[in-house]
């Protein structure tokens, strides 16, 4: 089993290819964030998803 290396709070993920959070909570699988940009049709109720934590790449740290 690899070990991913998870977003920590205030950490920028990109997701999806096109769209980029900001990670506000951090659980053992997955992370919630706020979308700070989405160059795609989807949309997200409140601006926030879960991501799992296999699924996201870290931009930028703190």
């Amino acid at each position: 089993m690899e070990d991913l290396v998870k977003a920590n709070v205030g950490e920028k993920v990109l997701f999806d290819k096109e769209i980029i959070g900001l990670v506000e909570k951090v659980s053992e699988n997955a992370v919630i964030v706020q979308i700070i940009k989405n160059h795609t049709k989807r949309e997200f109720d409140n601006n926030k998803t879960v991501i799992s934590h296999r699924m996201y790449k870290i931009m930028a740290k703190n």
